[in-house]
Formats: C-alpha cells, sequence, structure tokens
C-alpha cells in the first residue's frame, strides 16, 4: 500500500496551529489557577467579585480565566507613616528629609505657642478583607487621621507640656483615639505605636525658646535650692522647739508632783502633830538638827548655865574654843 507523503505533510501543517492553541489555551488556564502566597502574607481569594475565602501562606490554586481573583496581603509586615520628615537613606547612618513638610509638622499649641512636631505612626493589617474593601485608600486616610488627632491633643495642652513631660501622655492619647477611629472606620488595621520623632520650636523663635528655658531651669534651682535650706533649718527648729516643750511639761509635772508631795508631808505631819503636840516638836527639832548640823564645819557648843567661865575664841589659824576662869583674865577669884 502506497503512503502519499505530501498529503501527510499537508495534514500536519493543517493541524498544528490546532494543536498550538490548545497548548496556549492549557498554559494559560494553569498559569492562571496557580498563585503563591508569600510568608508573611494572606491571600484573599475573590469569586465573581464575592468573597470566596482566605488562604495562608505557600501554593494554591484557583479558578481560572478570572473567575477567581486573588489579593495578597501582607498581614505579618510592620508598616509606618511619616509625618513632618521622610527617610531619605537608610543605613549605618539613616538620613531624613524635612524640606517641604512643614505644612505637617508645624502646630499650635493650647497656650497659642507655635511648635514643630515630626511623628510616626507604626502599624500592620489585621483584617485583610476590611483592608481591602471597607475604605478605598487607607494609607491617605490614615494619614489625615493621624494629622487631625495630633492637631487636636497638642491644641489642648501648653507648650511646655509638648516639649517636656507631656510627651509619652500625648503619643499614648493619639495612639487609643486613632485606633478608636481605625476601629469604627472598619479600615482593618492594629495602630502598634505612636512614636514623637522630634517637638521643637520653630527655628525663627529657637534663641528666645531657649532663654526662656534657661530663665525656668534658674528658678527650679532656686526653688530647689530654697527647699533644701527650709529642710535643713525648719526641721531642726521645731525638733528644737518641741524639745522645749517637753522639758516644760516635764518640769510641769515635776514640780506639780512634789507640791502635792510636800502637801500630803505636811498634812500628815500636821496629823502627827495634832496627836502629840510636844513630842511632834521635839522629833522635828532633833530631824532639823540632824540635817543642818553637818553641814557646819566649826561648831561652838556653850552650856547656857556656866557662870565663872568666859569663852575664848583664838583668831586666825584653826578655830579652837577654849574656856578660862574669870579670876585669871582678872576678874572676881
Amino acid at each position: 500500500m502506497a503512503i502519499d507523503i505530501d498529503k501527510l505533510r499537508t495534514m500536519g501543517r493543517s493541524k498544528m496551529p490546532g494543536v498550538i492553541a490548545l497548548g496556549i489555551f492549557f498554559l494559560v488556564v494553569v498559569g492562571s489557577s496557580m498563585f503563591q502566597v508569600d510568608a508573611n502574607s494572606v491571600g484573599v481569594v475573590l469569586r465573581l467579585g464575592k468573597l470566596s475565602r482566605s488562604v495562608g501562606p505557600g501554593l494554591h490554586f484557583k479558578a481560572p480565566l478570572g473567575i477567581e481573583k486573588v489579593y495578597k496581603v501582607p498581614v505579618e509586615e510592620q508598616r509606618k507613616e511619616e509625618f513632618g520628615f521622610r527617610t531619605a537613606a537608610v543605613g549605618d547612618a539613616t538620613r531624613y528629609s524635612t524640606e517641604g513638610y512643614g505644612h505637617e509638622s508645624l502646630m499650635l499649641t493650647g497656650d497659642l505657642n507655635v511648635v514643630e512636631v515630626e511623628w510616626t505612626v507604626q502599624y500592620r493589617i489585621s483584617d485583610p478583607y476590611l483592608y481591602l474593601f471597607r475604605v478605598r485608600d487607607v494609607e491617605h486616610t490614615l494619614r489625615y487621621m493621624s494629622q487631625a488627632l495630633m492637631r487636636e491633643f497638642v491644641g489642648d495642652r501648653t507648650v511646655n507640656e509638648v516639649l517636656t513631660a507631656g510627651r509619652t501622655e500625648l503619643a499614648s492619647s493619639v495612639q487609643a483615639r486613632l485606633q478608636e477611629l481605625c476601629n469604627h472606620y472598619e479600615m482593618g488595621i492594629t495602630v502598634g505605636q505612636v512614636i514623637l520623632q522630634d517637638v521643637t520650636p520653630p527655628d525663627p523663635v529657637k534663641p528666645s525658646f531657649n532663654q526662656v528655658n534657661q530663665a525656668q531651669q534658674e528658678m527650679e534651682r532656686m526653688i530647689n535650692e530654697a527647699r533644701r535650706d527650709y529642710n535643713a533649718v525648719i526641721p531642726r527648729a521645731e525638733g528644737r522647739a518641741e524639745q522645749q516643750i517637753q522639758q516644760a511639761e516635764g518640769y510641769l509635772i515635776d514640780r506639780t508632783n512634789r507640791a502635792r508631795g510636800e502637801v500630803a508631808r505636811f498634812a500628815s505631819l500636821y496629823s502627827e502633830y495634832a496627836k502629840a503636840p510636844e513630842i511632834t516638836r521635839q522629833r522635828i527639832y532633833l530631824e532639823t538638827l540632824g540635817e543642818v548640823l553637818p553641814k557646819i564645819k566649826n561648831k561652838v557648843i556653850l552650856d547656857s548655865e556656866a557662870t565663872n567661865m568666859m569663852p575664848v575664841m583664838q583668831l586666825g589659824g584653826a578655830s579652837t574654843f577654849q574656856a578660862a576662869p574669870l579670876s585669871t583674865l582678872g576678874g572676881e577669884k
């Protein structure tokens, strides 16, 4: 049986375009039905515009030819929005640029002072579906809300609070309120942190502001020195006053008790004296002599009934007493 080679070639050439088209169609179907989700992302699959499912990291399949569409959302990625500055270069020496961003950072405080506030909002996507389909432009909406809230809270505080002690409280207040608004508008993001990068007065008023700060620091120093002197002097004086009061109260109690004791002693003596006046008088006399005589160094005792003796007291040395007869002195024999 003879084979017509030319006829076979003709048939092969006629079928070749169909095979190629079928192959291309197969590749398109297979290529459009496979997709890869990164490790830090979540894939949101829509079927004909309606949410179908969410898939995690890895290789997945979907309906081809546009029946199902996939949106990859980096839910584990920490994002940030910068206000009042932009990061120009990242590396060992990170550079920032502030030119042209004064409309974001220039704000008015509650005491009508002007400050430049540079801050950063860090956030991540917590709900991919809300992030994709509830708000048209999440990043711009977040920026507008952040600027409005920062201006509101800065306008409620004094310049000293914004520049010094109130910075931490200001950042936490803005973060809490910003998260409330994100939840209210169903933006699907979680605000991780609001960081005040730099808060300074504008360049034209910085010299005057520095002078005010120096004056305030000098005032604080003088107040602290006055408090130190006060704490060194006043407690000591109060302690001395309290000591004198305690001593006076002790003296009062002592004198009162002594007086009461003397009264009680005198009352007891009087009651005994009333019972036997002569005996009591003699006892008191003897007790008094017993107390007085030991305190006298030189004692002279005379007999009141002696008539022929003249007492002689030698002056000068130790005082002694001699009794001489009156006859020796030219008197009566």
